[in-house]
């Protein structure tokens, strides 16, 4: 899953892919939620994605996003598999935050991470790290809802870092003691806006996009997937070249990263903010359509185009 996640990077900054801008459909009545439409294309399938974020959701226990994936085969256009898209998601948001990891740490991989939201997302990227041969002394966590924090801690339990989970009320002491620092909340403003709480330049994998105060961003090296995807939408990125006018502060993008246009400066914090571009989606979609095709397990609906003779006969 990594891998693919590397190739489809790479496709995209060599120009292979095609990945307009995501539309937000958001309710009045319901300010904290919105639904987010992602269409793109590689070179194999063209599609969309469509996903739903309900922070309310968590309350009860039921997981903030759930949405679904259209793919559209490029010799006819036709709609080919609907795929449910809140796993896919996660797992393709976990592929991304651990190839950036990895290719920004290099050989020196950090030993204690600590993770700000502690949800499905949280879990995924701890899961996927682990199984790309990350291994931790400490596993940090903090989240404003206490049950979410358990359920993280109890997840831990289950897992080789048994033991290892430690949980923190005090954000900042939790960014002070983590070299790896994963924000995987569900802020929409900035609420991280102590630039001494990075003092120690740790790596960040600022995932959920809104967390960082302007001025942490700006006293970073910054490296996202997409400039232009990045910097919209009010993300932390976009309040910080709303602030100074331009985007210097934006070193560079993962693609850089990979092809060795810039590497990471370990003389200052280290700040990775992905967009989640929806090719990625895609692809990833892709690859499970097609295992369950050649396995034989799609689950298809037959008569679900009415016609299929232009001509009617």
């Amino acid at each position: 899953m990594v891998e693919l996640v590397r190739e489809m990077y790479l496709a995209h900054g060599e120009g292979k892919t095609v990945n307009p801008p995501s539309y937000f459909l958001t309710l009045p009545a319901l300010p904290s939620s919105r639904i987010i439409a992602l269409p793109g294309a590689t070179e194999r399938v063209a599609g969309v994605k469509w996903i739903s974020s309900w922070p309310s959701n968590t309350a009860s226990g039921l997981p903030r996003a759930s949405g679904a994936i259209l793919l559209n085969d490029l010799a006819t256009g036709y709609p080919i598999a609907c795929v449910e898209t809140s796993i896919i998601s996660a797992a393709r948001t976990a592929a991304s935050a651990a190839l950036a990891a990895d290719v920004l740490a290099g050989s020196d991989r950090p030993a204690r991470v600590g993770f700000i939201g502690a949800g499905l997302i949280a879990r995924h990227i701890h899961t996927t790290l682990t199984e790309c041969g990350w291994r931790f002394d400490q596993v940090g966590v903090h989240d404003l809802v206490g049950a979410s924090a358990d359920g993280f801690l109890g997840y831990l339990e289950r897992t080789e870092d048994s033991g290892k989970g430690k949980r923190f009320d005090d954000v900042g002491e939790l960014i002070r003691d983590s070299d790896l620092i994963v924000l995987a909340t569900v802020a929409a403003t900035p609420h991280l806006d102590n630039p001494e709480w990075f003092g120690h330049h740790p790596l960040v994998l600022h995932v959920s996009l809104r967390d960082l105060a302007v001025d942490v961003v700006l006293d970073a090296t910054n490296v996202v997937d997409d400039v232009d995807h990045c910097l919209r939408a009010n993300t932390s990125l976009h309040l910080a070249e709303q602030r100074v006018g331009n985007r210097d502060f934006v070193a560079g993008t993962l693609y850089d990263v990979l092809t060795g246009k810039i590497s990471r400066d370990a003389g200052r914090t280290c700040v990775f903010s992905p967009f989640g571009l929806g090719m990625l989606d895609l692809a990833l979609a892709t690859a499970i359509y097609e295992e369950l095709r050649d396995a034989g397990r799609l689950q298809t609906v037959d008569g679900f185009f009415h016609e299929l003779d232009r001509y009617g006969r």
